[in-house]
């Protein structure tokens, strides 16, 4: 028998509550001059011309935190998880407000996922592709003077948590473009853990959690989508340290969650490489992500952000029937497809921009 409890009244609560906690936020967000004016935030990527609210993080993890009370154990790992959230919505809301520095943002993401990995969430093993399990924590790297490290299912797990919330912070430069990733994502992870619950209660919780983050998203795209109300701000990253942990949770599901989230992820594999090519530091911003260059070709936000969903669903999709070897031979396609692209586009608009110099 089908398990609402799991799937469906996770997401619904999570979306109604995140509905009715955007229009409130808004009025103190507006209260308290927490908006992105373009004419005083001076940033390379700012599309919009008048001002606009950030702090969506707030509205994000209300919604998430009231479905999460309800449907979710108060286990260690949890009561861990959403201390982590809320510290790293504390920050972001801050930095939307005072323009923190990215250097001081990042220490407070490793901080985070280091906290939560210390609590219990780690990736103790990964499904070899090649057949069998590869147990992580089996693993002993050569150190010093004849040592040994054995933590390498904490250290990838925390560098995992630490990508994704940078990963998709770079994936909300087009109204309603994060939103959207976020809930195909969760909807995806939510899915496959849906096949574990049977097995494994943490299976369960990632289950729920993912559906929980789905139904905040979507609740917040509603005021996110073209033309939008508020934007995602800094704080949203409370969000993307929850979607990450979902995502190794139990089975370990990072080839799904790799592939799912896979242009965006290609992207800022490329943004970090191009920033380093150039003498620049990775935090430093530009315009050049895809979604902008998709942009400077005449799309329009709304189908900028339309074809990432389109995308994330269709990988998403794939992920849930491919083998262990079927998705590292999609994500090796996706990598060189979509990098192939981005080198492309990239090269015909600065070639674009030269002839126009």
């Amino acid at each position: 028998m089908y398990n609402f409890n799991l799937t469906i009244f996770p997401l619904l609560v999570a979306f109604l509550a995140t509905l009715i906690a955007t229009p409130i936020s808004l009025f103190f967000l507006k209260k308290y001059n927490i908006v992105d004016d373009p004419k005083k935030h001076k940033h390379p990527a700012i599309l919009h011309k008048k001002p606009i609210p950030r702090g969506g993080g707030i509205p994000l993890f209300i919604g998430i935190l009231v479905a999460g009370i309800l449907f979710l154990p108060l286990s260690k790992i949890i009561i861990a998880l959403f201390f982590a959230s809320f510290v790293s919505l504390l920050i972001g809301v801050l930095d939307d407000k005072y323009d923190l520095s990215p250097y001081l943002r990042f220490v407070i993401n490793i901080g985070t996922a280091i906290f939560v990995v210390y609590m219990g969430t780690d990736i103790p093993f990964i499904t070899n592709p090649f057949g069998g399990i590869l147990y992580l924590n089996n693993i002993q790297i050569p150190f010093w003077q004849g040592t040994t490290i054995t933590f390498l299912s904490d250290l990838i797990a925390i560098l995992w948590i630490v990508w994704v919330m940078n990963m998709l912070n770079w994936s909300k430069g087009v109204d309603g473009q994060m939103p959207g990733i976020v809930a195909i994502s969760a909807i995806v992870i939510g899915i496959l853990s849906l096949r574990f619950t049977l097995l494994d209660q943490t299976s369960e919780i990632a289950a729920i959690l993912s559906f929980i983050i789905a139904g905040s998203s979507l609740g917040f795209l509603v005021f996110n989508f073209y033309p939008a109300k508020i934007f995602p701000g800094y704080g949203a990253t409370a969000i993307y340290l929850l979607l990450a942990v979902a995502s190794i949770l139990s089975s370990a599901k990072l080839a799904t969650a790799i592939l799912v989230m896979g242009v965006p992820m290609t992207d800022g594999l490329f943004t970090i490489m191009r920033r380093i090519a150039s003498g620049k530091s990775p935090f430093w911003h530009d315009k050049k992500h895809l979604h902008h260059l998709l942009l400077s070709l005449g799309f329009s936000q709304r189908r900028v952000a339309l074809f990432y969903w389109v995308v994330s669903a269709i990988l998403g999709s794939l992920s849930l029937v491919l083998s262990s070897k079927g998705k590292l031979f999609a994500i090796i396609m996706l990598i060189i497809v979509v990098g192939g692209a981005l080198l492309f586009l990239h090269l015909l608009t600065k070639h674009s921009d030269e002839t126009h110099l």
